[in-house]
């Protein structure tokens, strides 16, 4: 899809729909809403006076112009209280107005989200609703067959693989062009919105790998794709398969993967755009392509949602994918360890001990806590290599749910300025997460009689006691671990999006790497201005 920039009054654009937000104790229209109000003859105030809009955060509002500016409807969307508008509010306005025009029949439309007086850098603005717009447009209906196009809960319909997609009724709603306007130096609205762009493009990458039936999926698939991205956009990318595991001495992961007859794979993806010497982040995300629970087997209900274990290791290939198109001046590597938990018949069972590829021992406890064994021999091969920071992203527990809803990520970390860059790149990217506790004596949750370390602590404080697995395979190296359980997926369909795999952690990811690149310039800028 065409996304572009435009400079000119809001009247002007001469696509088929525009929108434009308001907000709810703004006594009178600002900004791009009173230009188009002025030019329909006052129709937006009088269906504000009358109560028909409010201006509440997230309401949606499509008025028809009748040929009074070029555009045929305009959705008036609500933006909120002023005091409390962001860069958030402006994704999900933009989602919100793109949904609600695409189901419309819009082609071509204008988004006039922010303005001045709004209280946001519109360069920031014109990249957040260019997220909000492609994240929100974003389906996976490529399994629907032509005869099943009976559209979803708002009447969009679903689509087809192949030439017969272009001849379907969901291609003739699709779009053709989307169109920021605003005011501000075009140059820079520009490259805000070239980054949006790239940041929702990898962030529907990883949705994709998410939403893919385990079945097409596998750990094997999964390489695949993620060597084909790689080769794309000048990734250098290498896959372990079980004998190379085996020289690593990766048994954790090779435990976890015994029980299934699909094979396990390791995928590294390495940018470079630091020094030569310099090993630089690693980014590690579990990839459990599906987790039946092993032995400790799963419950019946809600066990196909499994397929989603594996979007920690979609948010890093997504990241990659990103930060190699953006070019941030720093060295980043991705590690995915991926594989199924199955119940075969040589699955590992509770009682056994592994041993991860840096030497210590874990005794299995639950063979449905497998993830912090596959990111075990994950975080030993970065230390191995002496990467730093290590950053660790994983659908990892239940408890996180428990403790944190559906709203943020768990952040668990040995390393407070770590903690406030990741706190910062999340804040920026729009991706929420909240610092969690990691006393010294949560440790002795996790202390075996028979090994190095227990492989799981038990209920109480079940997604510390995890975290605190995962230290033991870090050393002193600054580390982080996500636990993105309660953020990974939607399970219904919103207005701003659809059920599903979110990508949760791409955008967290990309703005990390960003941000570590501009640290390291200003403190060799510095250096130099001393010499």
């Amino acid at each position: 899809m065409d996304v572009g920039v435009s400079t000119r009054d809001v009247q002007q654009f001469d696509g088929d729909a525009v929108a434009v937000g308001i907000f709810s104790d703004d006594k009178e229209l600002q900004g791009p809403a009173a230009a188009v109000d002025e030019a329909m003859a006052g129709v937006i105030a009088r269906l504000r006076d009358s109560g028909e809009i409010t201006g509440a955060a997230d309401e949606l509002t499509l008025v028809h112009t009748f040929g009074k500016i070029e555009p045929e409807r305009v959705a008036v969307v609500g933006l909120g209280a002023r005091k409390h508008f962001n860069l958030e509010r402006v994704r999900r306005a933009s989602a919100i107005s793109c949904r609600a025009l695409r189901k419309a029949g819009a082609k071509r439309i204008g988004l006039a989200l922010a303005w001045a007086e709004s209280g946001v850098n519109l360069a920031q603005a014109a990249r957040a609703a260019t997220e909000g717009a492609l994240l929100g447009l974003y389906r996976f209906d490529r399994y629907k067959s032509a005869a099943t196009q009976e559209g979803g809960a708002d009447d969009e319909v679903g689509g087809v693989d192949g030439a017969s997609a272009e001849t379907s009724e969901r291609a003739a709603k699709e779009l053709d062009s989307i169109t920021i306007l605003g005011r501000g130096r075009e140059p820079a609205l520009r490259a805000a919105v070239t980054r949006g762009q790239i940041l929702a493009e990898a962030t529907n990458f990883a949705r994709d790998l998410g939403n893919e039936p385990a079945n097409v999926l596998t750990p094997t698939e999964f390489a695949e794709r993620a060597r084909r991205m790689a080769e794309e956009v000048g990734l250098d990318c290498e896959i372990f398969g079980p004998e190379r595991m085996r020289e690593l001495k990766m048994g954790a992961l090779l435990g976890v993967a015994q029980g299934s007859a699909e094979e396990p794979r390791f995928i590294i993806l390495r940018y470079r755009g630091g020094a030569r010497d310099e090993p630089g982040l690693a980014l590690a995300g579990k990839g459990i392509t599906f987790d039946t629970g092993g032995i400790s087997i799963k419950p019946a209900a809600d066990m196909d949602a499994m397929k989603m274990d594996m979007c920690g290791g979609a948010a890093v290939v997504g990241a990659m994918m990103a930060i190699a198109r953006l070019k941030p001046a720093v060295n980043v590597t991705g590690l995915v360890p991926a594989t199924e938990n199955m119940p075969g018949g040589k699955a590992y069972r509770p009682g056994d001990i592994l041993r991860a590829a840096n030497g210590k021992t874990i005794e299995i406890v639950n063979t449905d806590a497998e993830g912090r064994l596959v990111l075990a021999d994950a975080l030993s091969y970065a230390i191995e290599h002496k990467y730093s920071p290590i950053v660790d992203i994983a659908t990892l527990t239940g408890a996180i749910v428990i403790s944190l809803g559906h709203l943020r990520a768990g952040l668990f970390s040995n390393d407070e300025a770590l903690v406030r860059q990741i706190q910062a790149s999340a804040e920026s990217a729009g991706e929420r997460v909240w610092p969690m506790p990691m006393d010294a004596e949560y440790g002795a949750m996790i202390k075996s009689e028979i090994a190095d370390v227990k492989q799981t602590g038990g209920r109480a404080g079940g997604a510390i006691s995890a975290a605190k697995v995962l230290s033991n395979f870090v050393d002193n190296t600054p580390w982080a671990h996500l636990d993105i359980a309660g953020v990974n997926a939607r399970d219904k369909r919103e207005p701003d999006g659809d059920k599903g795999a979110t990508g949760f952690g791409v955008r967290l990811f990309v703005e990390l790497a960003t941000q570590l690149a501009e640290r390291k310039g200003d403190r060799s800028r510095a250096v130099e201005a001393t010499v």
